[in-house]
């Protein structure tokens, strides 16, 4: 089976980040000199994994669109791994691992700790609900359904940067200091 595409959702107006004394959008911001947009491209191609950034002009409505715009822009893939665009501390390695999972399960959902995370892996079964989705509500509700049938594997990894996005000028910051490269 051809490997999953990692759909990255990159359409957020970043509205948080600039009222939160962000001086433009908060995927543009830099940590450690690269744009955090940046970072997450580079994970997902070291990750060796196939991609479409959902970016489109004007932004959307929410992120049940932009799960929707990107499915529908790659239908034939044999699954999705729904990534926001925002999560620039993300390990390649946690790629693979929601991809190879995908491989036996119908929905996977990472978790750090006590927190889910991304990206939540998605097969071709569940094509139709993503392209349902609209506005601001994501893919949460197929999730939940697919766990009450059993269909939904949750696996823990110990990579931070699945929960860790970058809504506020204050988690750049914090990102900063967890990846400053004299702290090491």
């Amino acid at each position: 089976m051809p490997a999953s595409i990692v759909l990255i959702l990159a359409a957020g107006r970043g509205g948080r980040f600039l009222t939160s004394g962000g001086s433009t959008h908060k995927l543009a911001a830099l940590l450690n000199g690269k744009p955090v947009l940046e970072h997450v491209l580079e994970a997902v191609e070291t990750a060796n994994l196939r991609w479409h950034l959902v970016c489109p002009e004007g932004g959307t409505c929410g992120m049940g669109e932009s799960i929707a715009l990107g499915v529908g822009a790659t239908l034939q893939a044999p699954g999705w791994l729904i990534l926001p665009a925002d999560l620039p501390l993300i390990q390649p390695s946690s790629l693979q691992r929601v991809a190879a999972e995908l491989e036996d399960n119908s929905i996977v959902v990472p978790h750090y700790q006590h927190y889910s995370g991304h990206p939540v892996g998605f097969r071709q079964e569940h094509r139709a609900e993503l392209l349902a989705l609209s506005g601001d509500t994501g893919a949460k509700e197929i999730v939940r359904r697919a766990r009450l049938r059993g269909e939904a594997k949750d696996i823990l990894l110990s990579d931070y940067g699945i929960t860790h996005d970058i809504d506020t000028l204050a988690d750049l910051q914090v990102a900063q200091r967890l990846t400053d490269p004299s702290r090491a």
